[in-house]
């Protein structure tokens, strides 16, 4: 199993166990929302029965009692009569009534009957209500849920949403800290390598300048293409060297610096897959070339490895006028990638070879968007007919000054 997978599986079973935790607090908490919603039902029917004693009874003593009973439930309530007239009202705001007269005898109270109607049909959608009778005289009792069972109905949410802010803070800071350890990683590797061609490519060229000197081999082909793979480890080598750094970018015709690179790099795959190179020749951006040609490498690269037999490149290059942008299309007709994996490609360690690292096209696009200040992401693919890579720069043409990034 590579890295990727192994990172994805560890993602469901994160997100699977999250789930189940947020399930297991939601059905818990929806249980005791039942329990006490049946606890405050049966508190609003003795409430109703108290208030049928007493207003059926006229024992003083039990009077009383049932002051004591109706004082000790909480739910807000109201009791109307058949035709829908508010009787009695408890636990809603205190310094409002229902009644005109008692707001003219107590100053602290405001006369607001559309409070207690709102109140009235809030609480009839909420439940059904408890019906009782006084003098034969049917009676009606509306209720609603306490503040502290509301409180708990929302309980849950609030505290998944504060579980989940913490854990995407937890996560960014997470992935913040493992990038910065990626790219010291990247830039220790890569300086590192450079380091370590430097010496064996430094004997590679005076070797070559003595075999010229020795066999009288100046005009020789086969030293001239040795020298030509030397010259290409001495770039490889500074590609390496600028990681980690601030590369120069300086303004080149984009066909061109694409144009050399595919005629090396064709001369030196299978005859059997043929190289197209189209566009538009006048387009320019702010290049920086041993990278850049790494990006092409890559890209080239890929193809290759998805052509199984024969096949065909092609390498396009066009612009948009309106948005000021440059298009570098390759092309392939290879084995095709399947949608899902659009984004999956360019992550570090993803690969469909056995041998493969996975580094190829993550390489690729860091150049591209770090250094180049570009995109380039899967254009379109089909399994079984090919793909195509798309490069964005931005088109320098109209710049009279050099881009650097």
């Amino acid at each position: 199993m590579n890295p990727y997978q192994q990172k994805k599986r560890w993602k469901y079973l994160l997100l699977a166990f999250a789930v189940v935790i947020a399930s297991g607090s939601l059905f818990y908490t929806s249980y005791l929302v039942r329990n006490i919603s049946k606890s405050e039902r049966t508190r609003a029917q003795v409430w109703a029965m108290s208030m049928r004693q007493l207003l059926n009874s006229d024992d003083d003593d039990f009077f009383n009692y049932v002051y004591a009973v109706r004082d000790s439930l909480t739910v807000p309530a109201i009791i109307t009569d058949e035709k829908g007239d508010i009787i009695l009202q408890r636990g809603l705001d205190t310094t409002k009534t229902f009644i005109k007269l008692e707001a003219e005898n107590n100053k602290k109270k405001k006369y607001d009957p559309t409070y207690f109607k709102e109140e009235l049909q809030y609480m009839k959608g909420q439940h059904a209500p408890i019906k009782f009778k006084v003098l034969d005289e049917d009676n009606y009792v509306y209720y609603k849920d306490s503040a502290l069972l509301t409180q708990l109905r929302l309980f849950p949410y609030v505290q998944l949403t504060v579980i989940a802010i913490f854990l995407l803070m937890a996560y960014t800071a997470f992935s913040s800290s493992r990038k910065s350890e990626q790219d010291q990683v990247w830039v220790g590797l890569a300086k590192e390598t450079a380091h370590q061609l430097g010496t064996p490519i430094s004997s590679l060229i005076a070797w070559i300048e003595l075999m010229k000197e020795k066999f009288n081999a100046e005009d020789d082909v086969l030293v001239a293409e040795m020298e030509n793979d030397v010259k290409r480890l001495e770039i490889v080598a500074d590609r390496f060297s600028k990681i980690g750094s601030k590369p120069v970018l300086d303004e080149h015709g984009v066909y061109a610096v694409v144009k050399d690179f595919v005629d090396y790099f064709k001369v030196r795959v299978s005859k059997n897959i043929s190289f197209e190179m189209t566009g538009n020749p006048h387009l320019r951006a702010g290049l920086n070339i041993p990278l850049f040609d790494w990006v092409l490498e890559n890209l080239l690269k890929n193809a290759v490895n998805a052509i199984e037999g024969k096949g065909s490149i092609k390498v396009e290059i066009s612009g948009n006028k309106v948005k000021n942008q440059i298009f570098i299309d390759v092309t392939d007709t290879g084995k095709g990638i399947s949608r899902s994996k659009f984004d999956t490609v360019f992550q570090p360690g993803y690969t469909t070879r056995k041998r493969g690292w996975g580094l190829g096209l993550s390489l690729t696009k860091r150049i591209i968007e770090n250094y180049h200040n570009g995109q380039i992401f899967v254009k379109d693919s089909e399994i079984g007919k090919g793909t195509t890579f798309r490069i964005v720069l931005k088109n320098t043409r109209n710049d009279n000054k050099t881009k650097t990034r």
